[in-house]
């Protein structure tokens, strides 16, 4: 059986009134965080942006791209109740730039085209439905906007080691999905350039960064087939 959205709940409701505390945060989630903020302000320029974190936690995160980057308008989704109850001074400190939702990564609450940058970091192994989860961030961004989605390294030995043994026994039937599963995943979802970097912290993990199309796929298909059938019923009615 694999593993089911229901364990990531109760998992990290549990996880969550020591969460801000974990040692993860100083050998894991610091250093990614430091990753991706680095990336954005690479792509944004300090430009204004509108970024969505999804499994975004206590907002700690959220936080930091708010701290790095003023002009950054900022918006947390996570399934989990309890993490974003954890994380409310945090949300409120961060003022109205930052809003957290309660939301699921395989059915974001947002509307089509609305992020310059979506990220995901250290999450996407619970999620049950991958390939959709990423079509759905594909789907929230705008035109040329970016996915930036960092996971665990599993690809080399000491990888595999950490992430297929160490965290399976103690998180279950997670998913770490490979670099070429990754680079699956962004294709299927329909995003371009994509882009794999390899950082290793005590643990190794792959950021992955993929472009929405700048020009919507075309609905030529669709019309056509609808032409032909209007055309047949309009022949069959004379």
């Amino acid at each position: 059986m694999g593993y089911l959205r229901s364990q990531a709940s109760d998992e990290f409701d549990r996880w969550s009134e020591c969460y801000d505390r974990s040692i993860l945060q100083w050998l894991l989630f610091g250093p990614s965080h430091r990753a991706l903020i680095r990336r954005i302000r690479s792509i944004s320029a300090d430009r204004p942006i509108d970024v969505l974190d999804v499994g975004c936690g206590t907002g700690v995160f959220a936080r930091r791209i708010r701290t790095c980057l003023p002009n950054a308008r900022v918006w947390g989704v996570d399934l989990v109740a309890g993490m974003l109850r954890q994380g409310l001074d945090r949300w409120s400190i961060a003022g109205d730039p930052t809003t957290p939702v309660q939301g699921d990564s395989e059915r974001l609450p947002f509307a089509s085209s609305s992020f310059d940058v979506v990220t995901c970091a250290n999450s996407f192994h619970h999620y049950p439905d991958q390939e959709r989860a990423v079509r759905e961030m594909s789907r929230v961004l705008k035109p040329g906007g970016k996915l930036l989605l960092l996971d665990g390294f599993r690809d080399r030995p000491w990888g595999w080691l950490i992430f297929d043994c160490f965290v399976a026994s103690f998180e279950g039937d997670v998913k770490h999905a490979s670099r070429r599963r990754f680079r699956e995943l962004f294709d299927q979802a329909g995003l371009g350039h994509i882009r794999q970097t390899v950082h290793n912290p005590p643990a190794p993990v792959v950021l992955n960064e993929g472009t929405a199309p700048v020009i919507p796929r075309p609905h030529h298909v669709i019309f056509h087939d609808r032409t032909l059938e209007h055309a047949a019923s309009a022949s069959q009615g004379s």
